[in-house]
């Protein structure tokens, strides 16, 4: 028999303390009270309060909620219809929040070709620079390194909340995102064995104040991606997290924005730069993965830079990406003296 799909995330009722839960046929069943199946099976839960604690013994947590699922006498335990609960992120929260820029290869050609900034391509035409831009993407993808920086956790907010567009920003930018979780320490993983140290997926949209990335009083020193990208509410993520198991391959995901029902991104993952196992090899070189943590992978084209439209207090904005799920997130605006 076929193991049957599921779903995790993490939901409160009526307000109540948020609990870690199995989405099953529109249904929630809360972790802990799969607990007595799990240990029948000789497969006990543990850490079941909250996802954040299932991922710290992800695979023995992943055998005992499969077997949970598949066994018949599920459908005898308490369920909470999926309408009736609340859904926060998935993960609240994670130690730490790796965003792989610059990785999908139409989004950075556009780039190329809406800014002409740099000085090989002055005086080429649109054409000229989109070709210079594609030889370019195609080097780095052979032979460059992913570029990643963090963000704030306290940036993260639910699937269904608000975004608080900062009462200072000029050019707030949407960039929907695949989500990589991961299930196990990890320190020094080749790409070969980096996806075995993935608990799931999700999805993300990293909000950005565009105008605030670069700072021209520090040219010198790059990116502010404090000021850019850390604002309250500026991650929604979820809505659940997908186990690996049911996600044979990554790069072929498909990625959907829509902004006030308009298409805005539609690409799949096969156009990153850096795959995701590229990108899990490259960060753990660099730093300490824990169960947990959070990667987003890179935004595709179709931001609002390129199509000179940002967000909006009550604007809706909608991220779907195939077989993960379906986010849909409010515009709102800041007060300006908080």
């Amino acid at each position: 028999m076929m193991p049957k799909p599921f779903q995790l995330g993490t939901f409160s009722v009526a307000g109540c303390a948020p609990f870690a839960g199995v989405v099953l046929d529109q249904k929630v069943i809360a972790a802990t009270a799969l607990e007595p199946i799990c240990l029948r099976a000789g497969k006990p839960l543990q850490h079941s309060a909250s996802l954040l604690g299932l991922l710290q013994a992800w695979e023995a947590n992943m055998a005992a909620l499969q077997a949970a699922v598949d066994d018949p006498t599920i459908t005898m335990l308490p369920s909470i219809a999926l309408d009736a609960v609340q859904v926060h992120a998935p993960i609240l929260y994670p130690r730490q929040i790796f965003c792989a820029g610059a990785n999908y290869r139409q989004h950075v050609i556009d780039l190329v070709v809406d800014q002409n900034a740099s000085p090989e391509t002055q005086g080429m035409n649109p054409e000229q620079r989109r070709a210079w831009g594609a030889a370019m993407m195609d080097k780095r993808a052979a032979t460059g390194t992913p570029y990643v920086f963090t963000k704030l956790p306290s940036c993260i907010v639910g699937p269904y909340d608000a975004i608080t567009i900062s009462h200072d920003a000029v050019q707030p930018d949407w960039e929907l995102e695949l989500v990589v979780v991961i299930g196990k320490a990890a320190r020094r993983v080749s790409r070969e064995n980096a996806l075995h140290y993935v608990a799931g997926y999700t999805i993300a949209n990293d909000v950005t104040n565009r105008e605030k990335v670069h700072r021209a009083d520090m040219k010198a020193i790059g990116s502010d991606w404090l000021a850019g990208k850390c604002s309250p509410s500026y991650l929604p993520i979820g809505p659940f997290l997908t186990p690996a198991a049911f996600i044979p391959d990554p790069q072929q995901l498909h990625i959907t924005l829509k902004l006030n029902g308009q298409v805005m991104q539609d690409e799949g993952t096969n156009d990153m730069l850096f795959n995701v196992a590229r990108l899990i090899e490259y960060v753990s070189q660099l730093a300490q993965l824990w169960p947990g943590d959070v990667l987003l992978t890179g935004s595709p084209k179709g931001n609002g830079s390129h199509f000179n439209r940002y967000l909006q207090p009550g604007d809706v904005v909608e991220g779907e990406i195939r077989g993960l799920g379906v986010m849909g997130n409010v515009c709102v605006a800041e007060e300006s003296d908080q």
